[in-house]
């Protein structure tokens, strides 16, 4: 038997932004049990909460419904929060498989209502399947450069004209998935107001309605073709095609030759509690 809270993640209201279930203590469950787990929950990510193995306050391990991620966006924070919830923390580091991630909370009469996550610094290269990519989304070509970042997951950036063509996009999902181990994000905005969708089908998620591990490599993405300033706090809203918007905030700090911190930001909602009455396989 276990424990877990569901909350959505970059939201201020229920039933918005992206939920994630937390399994709350996790020690014991086999990985192979996580998976089945985060399967039957059908939601894009689960997290498994762990004791540290490396000075951090706890480890976790974060599932789609087809594979284990080393790291994500919205699950890291969503666990943070959900964990600081019944704390005073000003601070959590959570242990993932890309490293400590640090997560920094503000409150208002004792609740949350910022949690900021120094996320891993990516690597990146020009997407190497630029031209299927841009056919699998009806489109001919993209406003900057498509270049893929990984920090855990991989994310391909197609920049778009405007929100209403963004909006407008009706990708062939078939044709997606047939990308090997890349979540597509499409944008447009200027300034610090941009909107983001997210195709992952290579993750099992075909829309995903916030992805917080996307949020820093965007703004990056957007300081590197000079589209945002290095240092400027970017708003990202994600979610409103699907009837779940979301808000995240991102900054980078640093130069093209050099970058020096991703931070990403937001808020989550606690909206459900139970506990998982399976018993594990013998």
């Amino acid at each position: 038997m276990s424990r877990y809270v569901i909350a959505d993640v970059f939201a201020d209201a229920p039933l918005s932004g992206n939920p994630v279930a937390v399994f709350l203590d996790a020690q014991g469950i086999p990985g192979e049990w996580m998976q089945r787990i985060a399967r039957e929950m059908n939601l894009s990510e689960t997290t498994f909460v762990l004791p540290p193995e490396a000075g951090g306050d706890v480890r976790v391990r974060i599932f789609t419904t087809v594979n284990e991620l080393p790291f994500a966006g919205h699950p890291t924070l969503g666990t943070a929060i959900v964990l600081a919830a019944e704390s005073d923390a000003t601070e959590l580091v959570l242990e993932t498989g890309m490293g400590p991630v640090p997560v920094r909370f503000e409150r208002t009469g004792g609740r949350i209502h910022t949690a900021t996550m120094r996320q891993p610094i990516p690597t990146w290269e020009p997407y190497a399947e630029t031209d299927r990519l841009l056919a699998a989304l009806g489109l001919t070509d993209s406003t900057v450069p498509v270049d893929a970042y990984r920090n855990g997951p991989r994310h391909a950036y197609v920049g778009l004209p405007d929100i209403a063509a963004l909006s407008a996009l009706r990708p062939d999902q078939n044709a997606l998935a047939e990308l090997d181990d890349v979540g597509v994000n499409c944008f447009a905005g200027a300034g610090h107001r941009w909107r983001n969708r997210m195709f992952g089908p290579a993750y099992g998620v075909p829309e995903d309605p916030a992805t917080g591990s996307a949020a820093g490599p965007l703004a990056l993405h957007l300081a590197r073709h000079r589209l945002a300033g290095y240092g400027e706090r970017i708003e990202i809203a994600q979610g409103v095609e699907m009837g779940r918007p979301s808000t995240m905030y991102a900054q980078v700090t640093g130069s093209d030759e050099a970058v020096e911190l991703i931070e990403v930001a937001g808020c989550a909602v606690i909206v459900a509690r139970g506990e998982f009455l399976a018993d594990q396989p013998v």
